[in-house]
């Protein structure tokens, strides 16, 4: 989550504040300053307010600057801490690489939680009493403890979430089966959040309804995220790629070439030279720009081949999970799949990889939308696929 305002930066994370952070701002100082108004006054009870509702936050930030620096000193990058509605979070670029480093991340901002309720609550025994000071410390105190409790809830997007997944990624050796479990919880949790918000409404209930919503929809997207994770994993380029490629003779001449397959109606995109029963590699179209057409008929498609051990390739086992990471880091529009025996079996772009996840999810595409990412090398928007290649890889 980067939408919004950066305001700066905390150990090299870029901070961000999204709009609706405002508006908890404000709700949050309006209530706050109920219970100082009555023995402190109007002036001072919106300065406390106000105080309490930024330092809320700051403890939100010092919570997920908890998490950001366990997961840096993992060698994982922190993209961004984020600011909203419903507190805070922190973009990481990928997942930890054991449960047992998992943990890690996820018991930090609670205990971070739980060590600021602590210290202020040993600051407030140092305070005099009765003083402004010392009640908004108080106040803090609970706030931070709160915070340390509700997050240890186990059901994800919350940090008790990932603290069961890693668990369970622990009992049984498979991150996706700890996912899907602390998804499901949390789930269940915010079905019920929701339910006991609308039943309650003339009570508060609303904000309970609402942190409910945003439970459920972040563990039902981590099912999501988890279901297209295990397809990049799982399924392989054999099964994803396409024999739309011609093995020509390298011996033809550049003429000879040209009129038999790239004057044709139809030109197939793709070549590949053979000579002596061997392939020689992939038929570069734009070197025959490059070459004088007097000297088209002298010289022959091997004089057009980019050899087959200087192409970036796959074998025919790799998961999707490579070709995805291959594709985006040369960059490539398409990449050639070889068989055991270094054979070219296949190519694989954009548009098939995207047509395999589809099946292996049971989502229909339509052959236009393969045919329009294939033609513009992207995939779709709603479909981020290397982000997602990236965080499991």
């Amino acid at each position: 989550m980067q939408a919004g305002w950066r305001i700066g930066s905390i150990f090299g994370i870029p901070l961000f504040i999204n709009s609706s952070w405002f508006l908890i701002i404000i709700w949050a100082t309006v209530v706050i300053r109920q219970d100082y108004v009555e023995q402190w006054g109007p002036s001072l009870s919106w300065s406390a307010g106000l105080a309490v509702a930024l330092l809320l936050f700051a403890s939100v930030l010092l919570h997920e600057l908890g998490h950001s620096l366990v997961a840096k000193s993992q060698g994982i990058k922190v993209n961004s801490i984020t600011l909203f509605l419903f507190g805070g979070v922190a973009s990481i670029d990928r997942e930890s690489k054991t449960p047992g480093q998992a943990f890690q991340v996820a018991i930090a901002g609670p205990m971070v939680s739980l060590g600021l309720f602590v210290l202020l609550r040993i600051t407030t025994q140092l305070l005099p009493e009765p003083s402004l000071m010392g009640m908004i410390a108080q106040r803090l105190a609970g706030i931070n403890l709160i915070l340390a409790i509700f997050n240890m809830i186990p059901g994800l997007p919350l940090d008790g979430g990932q603290v069961l997944k890693a668990a369970i990624w622990k009992v049984t050796g498979n991150r996706f089966t700890g996912t899907r479990w602390a998804a499901r919880t949390g789930q269940f949790l915010g079905m019920g959040a929701i339910i006991i918000g609308i039943t309650n409404l003339q009570s508060g209930g609303l904000w309970i309804a609402l942190i409910g919503w945003f439970i459920l929809q972040n563990a039902s997207s981590y099912t999501r995220l988890t279901d297209l994770q295990e397809v990049l994993m799982k399924v392989t380029a054999a099964e994803a790629m396409t024999r739309g490629f011609r093995v020509v003779d390298g011996n033809l001449s550049i003429r000879e070439f040209a009129d038999q397959y790239l004057i044709a109606t139809d030109p197939i995109p793709v070549y590949f030279a053979a000579s002596e029963g061997r392939y020689r590699g992939l038929v570069s179209i734009d070197a025959v720009r490059n070459i004088e057409r007097s000297l088209w008929q002298e010289k022959t498609v091997h004089d057009l081949v980019q050899p087959l051990d200087q192409l970036v390739t796959v074998s025919e086992k790799a998961s999707l999970l490579t070709v995805i990471n291959c594709l985006e880091t040369q960059p490539l529009n398409q990449i050639t799949v070889l068989s055991p025996a270094g054979a070219v079996a296949g190519v694989i772009d954009r548009g098939d990889i995207v047509r395999a996840v589809a099946k292996a999810l049971g989502v229909i595409i339509p052959e236009t939308e393969i045919q329009r990412i294939k033609a513009e090398g992207a995939y779709p928007p709603g479909l981020p696929l290397v982000e997602i290649a990236k965080k499991t890889d």
